[in-house]
């Protein structure tokens, strides 16, 4: 089976056309070489994702008809990236909370409701009548 049909059979990417882009950009990895999206796999290999500054590991068990529930993946794909690597993307999610402060961004419906009533003005009801 292709590496980017199969990368999106087992939900590794949303669409296949993006399995697609992510190979080209090489930042799929078999054998420890970098692989076009017309790479053929074979069961037990080892396929290495770059997602941001994190490898994600997976091993490919067997091969899906189509695509799959997501509770039916792990008949398919076994993740096995190191727990290091598990770390790291906890500690980039962290820092990212970090940097945000609450209350900034889209404000709540509460709080935009509180500023409709702030700005409403009275005197334009006069005006139309």
């Amino acid at each position: 089976m292709r590496v980017d049909k199969y990368l999106w059979t087992v939900r590794l990417y949303k669409t296949r056309s993006l399995a697609t882009k992510e190979c080209k950009q090489n930042h799929v990895i078999v054998k420890n070489e970098l692989v076009k999206p017309s790479r053929l796999l074979a069961i037990n290999d080892e396929i290495i994702l770059k997602k941001g500054p994190v490898f994600f590991t997976y091993k490919v068990i067997d091969f899906p008809k189509s695509r799959l529930g997501a509770k039916l993946v792990e008949l398919y794909v076994k993740d096995i990236t190191p727990q290091e690597e598990k770390n790291k993307l906890e500690l980039i999610r962290e820092a990212n909370r970090a940097q945000r402060d609450k209350g900034l961004g889209r404000p709540t419906k509460k709080e935009r409701r509180a500023i409709n009533k702030y700005f409403e003005d009275d005197s334009e009801e006069d005006y139309f009548d």
